[in-house]
């Protein structure tokens, strides 16, 4: 496994940017798929973006799309997500996570290495 720590959280007014990041421990980090989920109070963490091994392919969910850009620099062992056009409904609590299969898949149940989360929160 690897392990994974999350950070660039923060409180944003509603239409504002963030960026977040997640730093991988390990020599193996281009060997994962990374995605990004986020969990609301009272709600299930749901699948936000995730990027393949080389970057080159990437996956959305619909309430993000066009706003949440993921990538990755493998040589940096970090994947990021640029978030832009900031709702309130996209607060939550944000996770990134590995997944050693090679494709990108939307199932948090197939990670297989969770950060500890950053808080985002979008005022209104």
């Amino acid at each position: 496994q690897v392990q994974l720590v999350e950070s660039g959280g923060g409180l944003v007014h509603a239409g504002g940017s963030l960026r977040l990041s997640c730093a991988a421990s390990g020599r193996t980090f281009s060997t994962y798929v990374m995605g990004w989920f986020r969990q609301a109070p009272g709600k299930a963490r749901e699948f936000v973006a995730a990027i393949n091994r080389s970057g080159g392919t990437t996956n959305y969910a619909d309430s993000v799309k066009g706003r949440f850009t993921i990538s990755r620099d493998n040589a940096k062992n970090t994947v990021y997500l640029e978030m832009s056009s900031l709702k309130p409904e996209d607060t939550a609590v944000y996770y990134c996570a590995a997944d050693s299969s090679y494709v990108v898949r939307t199932d948090r149940r197939v990670y297989d290495s969770w950060g500890q989360g950053t808080q985002v929160t979008v005022s209104s």
